[in-house]
């Protein structure tokens, strides 16, 4: 759970180079066919004792971090999952018990439709929760059975309802490139959710994860794998769709009507710290002076010796095996200029005047002048001392221009290869 970031149950892992979140499973149903969370197999009439022992080690590892003093400045908080709603009464009472250590401005739980009521929803509204973020997928029930989603179109609809009746903030999850998809049934899927009315949406292309189901489906059915150009043309229908209802997009997958940008993510992508926990793999991503002061509740953590930032992967269920992950202050500026071209507003003069100071000017110039060369970027400027016209890298870094550096729409259909292009100055 961090001062500002995405989720409680959240790992980092290697991408080819780049970085994605993956979230573990907190309770355990048949799996959907495109997931690759951390799951556990329990007998029916064992899963409410699994539970209860799952609840009270959480309570714990939270009381802990509470007693150090690390959770009285949080601000945003995210319960993700798998399906946390799962949990019912056991998801309110971890709500309640977060409230009593930090007043979060933003408080989210995930849910899937079929596991969220209209009494969940008003008890979860009542001890802080804010938002609440739906696993719709698609609108289409042919789509949904294909990839293993045990919903139905209507269902997600009256969920959506549902959390909106209970003063809530409703985010919808939208995925394209789903097995039998079409541009019609995609565009059916957009205004089907525009009609109910959420607050946020994001739209996610279906990835195939290596051991998953639908990955070993499509090994033996090639029709099965997701068309990257379609899932191109999806996404941009939704960009054009959603904005012209008055979403306006502020991170690569997400569109908000404005007020109700997700601020746990963008935290996410603008550097900050983050604390979390409740299962499997999940991290901690601490600076310096966070991570001496929080090392106790890390058993047998290295010292970081002179690193800059500290991210640290759970290995066991009783928190008592991390590995460590050390970024020396040039990674971390690395990093968080890459994060940033996640972001609509893209990097901003003042991350590029501090990561300057840790990377070589002319590798950052550089980088900004290949963004530009294959379009993927472009500067959009605030002002420039003494002079009009064009804004030159050079000047940006060196403090002479105030501009960002902006993705385009290019580098937001193709973020890998503006992702790497800073990532690549590590």
């Amino acid at each position: 759970m961090p001062p500002a970031s995405r989720c409680p149950l959240i790992r980092w892992r290697p991408n080819g180079g780049r970085y994605r979140a993956v979230r573990p499973r907190a309770v355990l149903r048949p799996k959907c066919r495109y997931c690759d969370f951390d799951s556990r197999s329990f007998a029916s009439c064992d899963l409410s004792a699994a539970l209860d022992v799952y609840f009270e080690q959480l309570y714990a590892r939270l009381d802990a971090f509470g007693d150090a003093g690390a959770l009285a400045q949080v601000r945003t908080v995210y319960v993700g999952g798998g399906t946390p709603s799962l949990a019912g009464e056991r998801l309110v009472e971890l709500a309640r018990r977060i409230c009593m250590w930090c007043k979060p401005v933003e408080f989210t739980c995930e849910a899937n439709p079929e596991s969220l009521t209209a009494g969940l929803a008003t008890a979860l509204a009542k001890v802080g929760v804010t938002r609440v973020s739906l696993g719709v997928q698609t609108l289409d029930n042919a789509e949904l059975a294909a990839i293993g989603r045990i919903h139905d179109a209507d269902r997600a609809l009256a969920a959506i309802t549902t959390v909106k009746d209970a003063g809530l903030d409703v985010s919808c999850d939208l995925m394209c490139g789903l097995p039998g998809q079409t541009a019609v049934s995609w565009q059916r899927t957009l205004d089907g959710v525009l009609a109910a009315a959420p607050h946020h949406v994001s739209v996610y292309p279906l990835t195939l994860e290596e051991g998953t189901p639908l990955y070993h489906m499509a090994c033996r059915d090639e029709s099965l794998e997701p068309d990257e150009d379609f899932q191109a043309a999806c996404m941009d229908a939704a960009r054009e769709c959603l904005g012209a209802a008055g979403y306006h997009p502020y991170e690569v997958a997400s569109y908000a009507l404005d007020g109700h940008e997700c601020a746990h993510n963008i935290a996410y992508w603008t550097g900050r710290g983050y604390l979390a926990w409740a299962g499997l793999c999940r991290p901690v991503m601490l600076d310096a002076e966070d991570f001496d002061r929080l090392a106790g509740l890390f058993p047998d953590v290295p010292a970081r010796g002179d690193a800059y930032r500290v991210r640290l992967v759970q290995r066991d269920d009783a928190a008592t095996t991390f590995d460590a992950e050390y970024l020396s202050q040039r990674e971390a500026a690395a990093e968080d200029l890459m994060l940033a071209c996640r972001m609509t507003r893209g990097i901003g003069p003042d991350l590029l005047v501090r990561s300057a100071s840790v990377i070589a000017a002319d590798e950052l110039v550089a980088a900004c002048d290949r963004a530009l060369e294959l379009g993927l970027a472009t500067w959009v400027p605030d002002y420039v001392e003494g002079h009009a016209g064009c804004v030159a890298s050079k000047d940006v870094i060196a403090g002479r221009a105030h501009a960002r550096l902006a993705p385009t729409h290019l580098g937001w259909l193709d973020g890998n290869v503006l992702f790497e292009l800073f990532w690549g100055l590590a």
